[in-house]
């Protein structure tokens, strides 16, 4: 179950990323992110109230360190995104994504078995080359790439958290603390954006399908979430960081766009790893 659950978050993730990437193009994608994480916002906030729950201080606390997680990788993923360095963003937050909670699991005493660590190891390069642009379309080197490089590492340490944080949440908890994360994950947004000086408000109809967005990330945080509360933190993360695979076949079955030879392998190792750990 833990890992059909992450697994579904992993396709949604993907769903959601593969529509907020077209959107961008064509608008604000602060303003995508901004529409994406107050629909998400709602759409939880209607789950934990017809679902309820019993959460406590510590429920609250974790989705609340949650949220900020969420708002600071959505918010400099999307930087990264606008700047026209997803080749370099992209691969880097994947991979931090994973890790974060990986390391997370093992300091709380989490010890997977062999066929997991084979599945971990084929995983990150896996997101690495699945998330590269091929080179003929990266643009041309220069202060740009440094700034990837930290919206990179940035996202990654953001979303990350997400799923760290997240794994602390017990089943009882309900979705309360998930909606307070998806709440302060918008306010995260705003502040940040203002902080870099550029708009997050909606201005252009366009703007509208982030919702759409929302709908896809809230269902795939919330099955993220059922997955780590039955099964490893570990498991759980390895399997849902594998979204961006589901992003670039989206891409070659839908927009025809051509899958470059090192995708292709790294769609092949994400399978890899998908039958180690379903097996471990």
């Amino acid at each position: 179950m833990t890992v059909l659950l992450a697994l579904s978050g992993a396709v949604f993730y993907g769903l959601s990323d593969f529509v907020g990437g077209i959107t961008s193009r064509r608008t604000s994608a602060w303003s995508v992110a901004f529409v994406a994480s107050v629909t998400g916002a709602g759409f939880v906030l209607i789950g934990a109230w017809v679902l309820g729950g019993d959460p406590t201080g510590a429920d609250l606390g974790w989705g609340l360190a949650a949220g900020i997680g969420n708002g600071f990788g959505t918010a400099f993923l999307y930087r990264g995104l606008s700047s026209g360095r997803m080749g370099v963003v992209a691969p880097i937050s994947g991979v931090g994504a994973a890790l974060v909670p990986v390391v997370v699991g093992l300091l709380g005493g989490e010890r997977p078995g062999t066929l997991v660590w084979l599945g971990v190891l084929a995983a990150l390069p896996g997101i690495w080359l699945v998330s590269r642009e091929p080179a003929s379309h990266a643009p041309a080197d220069g202060p740009a790439v440094g700034r990837g490089v930290l919206d990179g590492v940035l996202a990654g340490l953001g979303f990350g958290s997400l799923f760290a944080a997240l794994g602390q949440i017990p089943e009882d908890a309900g979705l309360l603390p998930l909606a307070l994360n998806q709440v302060v994950a918008s306010v995260a947004i705003i502040l940040i954006a203002t902080g870099l000086g550029v708009s997050w408000r909606p201005r252009e109809p366009r703007a509208l399908v982030g919702a759409v967005c929302g709908l896809l990330g809230a269902a795939a945080t919330i099955a993220f979430l059922l997955a780590v509360q039955r099964g490893a933190l570990t498991t759980a993360a390895i399997l849902a960081s594998l979204y961006p695979a589901v992003t670039i076949l989206l891409a070659a079955g839908v927009l025809k766009e051509r899958i470059h030879r090192g995708q292709a392998v790294g769609l092949l190792l994400c399978g890899v790893a998908v039958a180690l750990v379903a097996a471990g």
